[in-house]
């Protein structure tokens, strides 16, 4: 049942190509509501909306429709939401009512797409600005005939994807490793148990090359590690994310022009905390453990240079030939951490890791790299449910005899070519016999344009991907 209406309401209605039945949603209003649709050419069409204004009393002041197209599933109808909420339609609207027109009910979770789509669309970033300058958005917004179990679904999802992309739009002056672990450790609250490693302790467990990384900073880097058991006695799944918070390539230096952009490189670190804020939000019956390492990468008197031999926590030693290839680093310690304390059913490593990615994918797909075909099997049913996709990248032998080095047991990098691919070669070094995952999110962590589930900027990307995975979608 509808609201009485005034004119602070606004109508959005989602529809496909055939006539919505309006009469059920605006009763004896929706006569006028056609001829006006009709007059505005609004044929339903994927991804068109059309917005008129109504005056007479007792009516919303505006009724907005948004096209589905005919096929509509929960992602075509989530990304119709994204894009009603991303401009500025909806920006200072009052109170908003939302309805699905046409009969979705054999689609699984539409309303619950509704809701989550509504809630992307609308983030944004802009806490540093002025008050005046800020997204101001509705008073109220309620979406008709969704559950109480949707809307809690999607609310989960959206707080840690949201959290994900704050931590990614943050400036690495405020962001650093030690605020980083801090603002991690309050996922306690949510029943996370929470460990953060110092560098002390770490140099105890012999992470070299993790530690290597950060010797030019400042700031002491931190080892995060996040459990969630709440599965039984099933061994847990386990997720590792790369934590640079600030990137200059250290010694190896990056270009000026683009530098600022490298507040992005603690990519799969958010996605795992992310991911783990909505698991805990979620109540899942699954054993997680997530772990993130957390550095900074600056050029100093006291920073790693190149040519500088380094021993992993694993005992492998590491000849370090470009200081700007420092993620692998941080993730080959921190992997080699989680397998022996952990002894995990599977790794999951998340990582802003190489630029050849963009080359190869750009911004639509990250990179996937496994020793395990099952493993890869149940990451390609979460992607297809989650919208986070994903490519597959052969690893071999050959790729893999591409990282020797003339003094250590490998190097950091393996020449000019396939760098994406030599670089998860250098990782699966650490791995051993664990079913295990590399996921090169370089070119999906972080747009420089809208894309279909929100603003530019970060965009949270692995959270749904490994909620997913965790709950056991098939």
């Amino acid at each position: 049942m509808l609201p009485d209406w005034n004119h602070d309401h606004m109508l959005v209605v989602f529809t496909g190509l055939e006539r919505p039945d309006l009469a059920n949603i605006l009763g004896g209003r929706h006569e006028h509501v056609e001829r006006l649709a009709a007059r505005a050419k609004f044929d339903g069409k994927s991804g068109t909306m059309k917005s008129i204004p109504l005056l007479d009393d007792g009516f919303p002041g505006e009724v907005v429709f948004v096209g589905v197209g005919n096929d509509a599933d929960h992602k075509s109808i989530e990304k119709a939401a994204v894009k009603s909420t991303a401009g500025d339609m909806l920006k200072k609207a009052g109170n908003v009512v939302v309805v699905l027109a046409n009969d979705l009910s054999d689609k699984p979770n539409a309303h619950g797409a509704l809701a989550l789509g509504l809630m992307l669309g609308g983030y944004r970033f802009d806490i540093y600005r002025k008050e005046a300058d800020r997204f101001t958005p509705p008073k109220s917004l309620s979406v008709l005939g969704l559950t109480t179990a949707d809307l809690q679904k999607a609310e989960a999802l959206y707080a840690g994807i949201k959290l994900a992309r704050d931590l990614v739009n943050e400036p690495a002056n405020i962001l650093t490793p030690p605020e980083f672990a801090k603002r991690a450790s309050k996922l306690a609250d949510l029943g996370i148990d929470i460990e953060v490693l110092g560098e002390k302790q770490m140099a105890d467990l012999g992470m070299g090359a993790l530690l290597g990384v950060g010797q030019g900073s400042e700031l002491e880097s931190q080892l995060v590690v996040m459990k969630w058991l709440k599965g039984g006695e099933e061994a847990p799944l386990a997720f590792v994310g790369k934590g640079v918070c600030f990137d200059t390539g250290g010694i190896s230096i990056k270009p000026a022009s683009g530098m600022e952009e490298m507040t992005m490189d603690m990519g799969g670190a958010a996605a795992v905390t992310g991911a783990m804020h909505a698991i805990a939000t979620s109540d899942l019956a699954c054993n997680v453990i997530g772990v993130i390492g957390l550095v900074e990468n600056m050029p100093d008197g006291r920073a790693q240079r190149p040519g500088d031999v380094v021993t992993s926590m694993s005992g492998q030693t590491i000849e370090v030939l470009n200081t700007d290839a420092e993620g692998r680093l941080v993730l080959c310690d921190a992997i080699t951490f989680t397998k022996d304390r952990f002894q995990p059913s599977a790794i999951i490593d998340l990582a802003t890791l190489t630029g050849a990615i963009l080359v190869s994918l750009g911004h639509e797909y990250a990179g996937l790299f496994s020793n395990n075909d099952d493993l890869v099997a149940r990451l390609n049913t979460a992607s297809e449910q989650s919208g986070d996709r994903v490519w597959r990248f052969p690893l071999t032998e050959k790729f893999d005899s591409m990282l020797r080095s003339r003094v250590a047991d490998m190097a950091n990098i393996g020449g000019r070519w396939a760098g994406s691919i030599t670089a998860a070669q250098f990782l699966q070094r650490f791995v051993g016999d664990t079913p295990w995952a590399h996921l090169d999110i370089a070119g999906t962590a972080y747009v420089k344009e809208p894309h279909d589930q929100g603003p530019k900027g970060a965009t949270g990307y692995g959270v749904r991907l490994l909620v997913d995975l965790a709950a056991g979608k098939k």
